[in-house]
């Protein structure tokens, strides 16, 4: 009895020793040490749904997998759930007692053994990745969300082959990543069982089940299938056929570009109202956001834009990140890369160049430099402990630094190396995992160029350039023209190596010379002997990445700018030079943006500038000043939306006067605007356009519960009267509501539609509500660790730019500064998104006068 003691107790501290180092999450060394023992991974799930959202999911699982078995060491299995949702467990038939430590069930090395294991599972579904909401669910688990459902090894490089069964109700309709096998109906509940899947990480399984319509067309020699919930009649019927010919076309395109068919076995899609992404590329249930997808016969050229590269990007991913997916989460923004860059191409491919050149332009630059220029900036490849820290990476410079990057080193390889390159990559790596140093030591047998040190600048340091340039001329002909770089930030003297144009403007004629820069400081050589321009536009073409020095002649003289995508630069890199302190002041600015909007007649071009007016008068304008501004600006808007004879154009215009109308008389036009539903003559306004402008006018009303209300009973679809229950408490004028609503915010279960939250912040931090709503900056940081770790993968940056983005008040800053200084071991990376969120608000002290 007394050996029996010793070696019980011997056991137990051992086991004890051990389950003590089991860490939350899926570090990089589980998952290190997991790829190295485990294979051929097969999961057969069946899950009861009910259709009340609050009763749980019941679920069966049987787990099979190969096993190198090593040593006595227990197997760790990802499940983030409460040791009673595990109901039971038996291993190789053998029934053992169900043990949770720090997110996962623990084996004991006894019941396992080297070669083939089953491992049987009962549990309770967790609803964290579920998505539950009114009259449907879908399943969203990137990046390691699968674990907070079902028992699995959370980790991209662990591939498996997923069987459903999904019981729903019987008005309900499904989809998932295999093919519908067999249908049965039995007292009033359906029974769905699909095929096996595809070769699948756990973050591309998924499914979407609730109460749906479907569409059906055909892709190729199948029928696909769309789930969509959407009610107005007009959207469906200008957008149906759109949707699948969109989805036709670029899968015909990557197929031909990658040399490789569509490598999975079925195509379907879900339109999810109030989607908390774009879309997400599950192979067989592509998730797509409702609201891009289904478009009336007005819509803008934005809107279609962002409809086709959404299609395109979430299409491209079926290769890039599906077919062959990064090894660690690391790597993700290599799969968000290639769907951007190979979008751009895609829809590119259907226009002449100036077309792609001005979107890609337009979409990427703005955006990346919205990170690249802060002191929170990242590196597009970052450093990964831990995949519970993963969704922290995603962010604007994965989405649009990134394709930036892409298209240099596709200029510097050049373009057929640099497919050949991609095709191997894919053929080399399919169904399986790869990194992106994988990917450069394919390019670099392609190239005689150095990308390993081009590498390190690009992909592994955060930040951009600054580029100046100095003219030396003698009796008004060049001299010497050179062109200098160095960081923005630090001390640390290194290159973008990088292509762009520079173009100089004469009064009967532009000259245009391409430059390759290379090193810090470069002459060009074909400028020398030139006669000196009225003024020198640096990256007229648009495609070279930094701050790009700009003379201030180029407003006074911009009328010579005869080419959109010139144009574009120019706003952008004036916008850039302005927040850097080094251009024009911030009202100059807005004067001329504004003096712009009756000339600029590029769709893409006029929005672009209609946002940097925005962002400039309620970010970059004191309060006095804005006062003075607002009647001024607002009848400038006004006379361009005349003016201009582009319906698109109209409405980009009537939407800028709705964002900074301030005067009562614009605040009486709107709202009879909105109480007889007529807009103005060529403006197309849509119930969410009305919405919004019920919004706008709100924020301007002292007592708007009757506005709102009558708003609310206006709006037909269910989903988007949900939406707007949850907008409303954050735009009402009632402070006691708005204090209710942000406190709500502190409970998980209130945060559960991202979408609509996001935009109910930016309301309740609106400047006009800002001397209340200050008072809810430092909670706002307080939650935010609790945010990441309970919300998607944009939450964090959403909810942290909603609420910082427009507020110049000093106090505010001090919040922000306080709170890091009191948070030295702050988590480095949503440090970093904190100082991104907060940029404008630091520049804000020097330069709002």
């Amino acid at each position: 009895m007394a050996l029996f003691f010793v070696i019980f107790n011997s056991g137990s501290q051992a086991q004890a020793q051990s389950l003590s180092k089991i860490e939350s999450g899926v570090s990089y060394e589980l998952a290190q040490s997991r790829k190295s023992t485990i294979s051929e991974i097969k999961y057969e799930l069946s899950l009861k749904i009910p259709e009340n959202k609050t009763e749980r999911i019941s679920g069966t699982e049987v787990l099979y997998f190969n096993y190198k078995k090593q040593n006595d060491a227990p197997l760790q299995i990802d499940f983030k759930e409460d040791t009673s949702s595990m109901l039971s467990v038996s291993v190789n038939g053998q029934t053992v007692r169900p043990v949770l430590n720090n997110e996962h069930v623990i084996i004991d090395a006894q019941y396992l053994k080297s070669g083939s294991n089953r491992i049987d599972f009962t549990f309770l579904a967790g609803n964290g990745a579920l998505n539950r909401r009114d009259g449907y669910l879908y399943a969203l688990f990137v990046p390691d969300r699968a674990r907070t459902m079902f028992p699995c090894f959370d980790q991209p490089n662990l591939k498996a082959n997923y069987s459903l069964t999904l019981t729903i109700p019987e008005k309900w309709s499904a989809l998932a990543n295999g093919k519908l096998k067999k249908e049965t109906i039995q007292q009033g509940q359906k029974t769905l069982q699909f095929d096996q899947s595809d070769l699948l990480p756990t973050y591309l399984f998924s499914f979407a089940a609730g109460d749906f319509k479907t569409a059906v067309q055909p892709i190729g020699q199948q029928e696909s299938h769309l789930l969509y919930r959407e009610t107005d009649s007009l959207k469906i019927k200008s957008s149906m056929d759109s949707i699948f010919t969109l989805y036709r076309n670029s899968l015909s395109y990557y197929e031909k570009w990658t040399g490789i068919k569509h490598p999975f076995q079925k195509h379907g899609m879900a339109a999810i109202p109030d989607f908390q992404f774009g879309g997400m590329e599950h192979p067989g249930v592509i998730l797509l956001q409702n609201s891009t997808l289904f478009l009336d016969q007005n819509a803008t050229q934005n809107e279609l834009n962002n409809r086709s590269n959404l299609m395109a990007h979430e299409v491209a991913h079926l290769w890039f990140g599906d077919l062959v997916t990064m090894d660690w989460f690391n790597d993700v923004w290599t799969k968000e890369v290639f769907a951007n860059f190979m979008a751009d191409k895609s829809t590119g491919a259907s226009s002449d160049k100036q077309i792609y050149d001005l979107k890609f332009l337009t979409t990427h630059f703005p955006a990346a430099y919205s990170v690249d220029r802060t002191l929170g900036a990242n590196p597009i490849r970052q450093v990964l402990d831990n995949l519970q820290n993963a969704g922290m990476m995603y962010g604007p410079i994965i989405y649009n630094k990134a394709p930036i990057m892409m298209r240099q080193l596709e200029l510097l390889t050049g373009e057929e190396s640099f497919k050949k390159g991609v095709s191997e990559y894919l053929k080399k790596y399919e169904y399986s995992n790869a990194t992106w140093p994988d990917l450069i030591a394919i390019l670099d047998k392609h190239t005689p160029e150095d990308l390993q040190s081009w590498n390190k600048v690009w992909v592994n340091d955060p930040g951009r350039p600054v580029i100046d340039y100095d003219l030396k001329d003698k009796n008004n002909k060049i001299q010497r023209f050179i062109i200098s770089q160095h960081p923005e930030y630090g001390k640390e003297q290194k290159t973008w190596p990088q292509e762009f144009q520079i173009s100089l403007f004469y009064a009967d004629k532009v000259d245009k010379v391409n430059v390759k820069l290379s090193g810090r400081q470069q002459e060009i050589s074909e400028l020398k002997g030139k006669t000196k321009p009225l003024f020198i536009l640096q990256n007229s073409s648009g495609i070279g990445y930094g701050v790009f020095k700009t003379d201030k002649a180029v407003m006074t003289n911009f009328s010579l700018v005869k080419d959109p995508v010139s144009r574009a630069s120019a706003y952008i890199s004036l916008y850039e030079n302005m927040l850097a302190g080094s251009g024009a002041v911030p009202l100059d600015l807005l004067h001329f943006y504004a003096g712009q909007l009756q000339q600029e007649t590029t769709e893409l071009n006029l929005r672009l500038i209609a946002g940097y007016i925005s962002t400039i008068y309620w970010g970059f304008l004191s309060e006095n000043t804005r006062l003075k501004e607002s009647v001024n600006i607002e009848n400038t808007l006004w006379k361009a939306l005349q003016a201009q004879t582009a319906k698109n154009n109209k409405k980009i215009l009537f939407d800028g006067y709705r964002n900074v109308f301030q005067s009562q008389q614009a605040y009486d036009a709107l709202y009879a605007i909105w109480k007889s539903q007529t807009p103005p003559k060529d403006v197309s306004l849509n119930e969410d356009d009305f919405t919004n402008l019920a919004l706008s006018l709100s924020l301007r009303n002292s007592n708007n519960g009757v506005l709102l209300d009558d708003q609310l009973t206006r709006i037909k679809n269910p989903d988007r009267v949900n939406r707007f229950k949850i907008i409303m408490k954050a735009a009402s004028s009632d402070q006691k509501i708005r204090d209710d609503f942000f406190n709500s915010l502190m409970e998980k279960q209130n945060r559960t539609n991202e979408s609509a939250v996001g935009a109910a912040l930016s309301y309740l931090h609106h400047p006009l509500r800002q001397k209340t709503s200050v008072n809810y900056l430092l909670k706002s940081l307080e939650v935010l660790q609790e945010i990441q770790k309970t919300g998607d993968i944009f939450f964090p940056d959403n909810w942290l730019r909603s609420t910082f983005s427009n507020y110049q008040n000093p106090k505010a800053l001090e919040m922000v500064n306080q709170f890091l200084l009191h948070n030295p071991n702050y988590n480095a990376i949503l440090k970093n998104k904190i100082l991104q969120a907060a940029d404008n608000l630091k520049r804000a002290q020097t330069l709002v006068k």
